[in-house]
């Protein structure tokens, strides 16, 4: 094997490694810890869900993207409508970005790595110190994009996966216990529940983002041929989305077999904290801190770049400096807003994004089988999104009582509505009736 070769293949770890870092981050951590004592012996199940929309979708988003030709998000979105792909984009950027993704990276991070080891007078305190420093070091790493791979998939990844490492690794090797009975939905349905657990670690809306720091990265590599570059990134996404699946089935496990232990906890970040401090002590803690930390950390300078590159090609006469400061100013002080905010004002969005961003991703994989047309990726889109639009509503301001029959009427007329799926069903309709229409208009020409 000469030389070159063997540093291509080093190339495509490190951008593959480097996607892996930038998809995990802290909720990576946490659900599929939750997932696993709640699922209990149904936890291999409910973990198959749960990988076909934690890794799978995160997957078809970067291959999406890769085989669309497409140069960002705004350009894919464009094929419903040109002021769509703006709108899209903008929101797309700045939901995972500034007003939610990026401060949240830092008071999850500072909740689990400092928070248990200071006193609550001077929590507020140590949030602004924290958040500084936090972003200081995510500046540092964002301002030059070109040296991501180098930081993040050659020296930050291989630490956050040998730290994952030690604590999913020695609780495999010595589980507390056995499985217990599986709690709630997951008794019933373990497989369905799964697949809308995986929804919330929010890679598929990250996805459209981070690939396009992996096709310049692998353009970086000397590749330029269309077919050689969906390759690659194709090869990319496949050994990101592999780690993740693996992390995840040691984190379910450990998830599974530990509530023989320490019993069931309200939440993932309680599960992973008791466990590490069972099996490690104060010690314990500390691995813990680093690694969500680290993951925090990764995923924050992901989340900067991406934004500032799309701003800066949106808006050329600032720079991408500029964008990276101004993200990262808006970023400390609505982390210094706490947590709980930060959740609140993001769930209404998320539940607007989240079926936009699966439909795009779904139509630009099969867009070959309609011949593109555009009123199939209009009428596929606008059922997704009158559907996410009424979802957000009743997100953030509830039904009030004069709505409460028509909503009553919306839950019982959409299949799957009850259980935050009621897109699908309008969406496969319209994009039925789009391809109809898309034929009748061929025929016509």
């Amino acid at each position: 094997m000469d030389s070159t070769t063997s540093h291509n293949k080093a190339s495509l770890w490190a951008v593959g490694l480097m996607l892996f870092a930038l998809f995990f981050g802290a909720g990576n951590l946490i659900f599929p810890a939750f997932l696993g004592q709640q699922a209990g012996e149904n936890w291999l199940s409910a973990m198959f869900g749960f990988l076909l929309t934690g890794a799978g979708l995160p997957l078809l988003g970067v291959i999406a993207v890769g085989y669309s030709g497409s140069r960002d998000v705004e350009a894919l979105a464009s094929r419903v409508a040109p002021w769509y792909g703006v709108t899209f984009a903008t929101a797309l950027y700045l939901a995972i970005g500034p007003l939610f993704a990026m401060p949240r990276t830092a008071t999850v991070s500072f909740e689990t790595a400092i928070s248990p080891f200071i006193g609550e007078s001077w929590k507020n305190i140590a949030l602004a110190v924290f958040s500084l420093v936090f972003f200081g070091m995510t500046y540092w790493l964002s301002i030059s994009p070109g040296k991501l791979v180098d930081r993040i998939g050659k020296i930050l990844t291989p630490v956050l996966l040998l730290s994952i490492a030690i604590l999913v690794g020695y609780a495999a090797i010595n589980p507390m216990g056995v499985p217990q009975a599986a709690q709630g939905d997951f008794a019933s349905y373990p497989l369905v529940k799964g697949i809308l657990e995986g929804y919330g670690t929010m890679d598929a809306l990250a996805s459209l983002v981070f690939a396009i720091i992996v096709i310049d990265a692998v353009r970086a590599m000397g590749v330029d041929n269309r077919a050689d570059l969906l390759k690659t990134t194709t090869i990319s996404g496949v050994l990101a989305a592999s780690c993740l699946a693996v992390v995840y089935l040691f984190i379910g496990y450990m998830g599974a077999t530990g509530v023989a232990g320490i019993g069931l906890q309200e939440n993932g970040a309680s599960v992973l904290s008791k466990t590490a401090q069972h099996y490690f002590g104060t010690a314990g803690i500390v691995l813990l801190g680093v690694m969500v930390l680290l993951a925090c950390l990764s995923t924050a300078v992901g989340l900067i770049t991406s934004c500032a590159e799309y701003f800066n090609r949106l808006c050329p006469g600032i720079s991408y400096k500029a964008f990276v400061i101004l993200n990262t100013v808006v970023s400390i002080l609505l982390a210094n807003k706490g947590l709980s905010a930060i959740l609140q004002f993001s769930i209404p969005m998320l539940m607007l994004l989240y079926p936009l961003t699966i439909v795009i991703i779904l139509l630009a994989l099969t867009d070959k089988l309609f011949g593109g047309g555009r009123i199939v990726y209009f009428c596929t889109m606008m059922a997704a999104l009158v559907v996410g639009l009424l979802d957000a509503y009743k997100a953030a301001f509830g039904f009030s009582e004069e709505v409460t029959d028509a909503a009553a009427s919306i839950e019982r007329a959409l299949p799957f509505y009850n259980i935050g799926l009621g897109w699908v069903v309008p969406s496969l309709a319209c994009f039925i009736l789009g391809c109809i229409l898309n034929a009748a208009l061929k025929k016509k020409a």
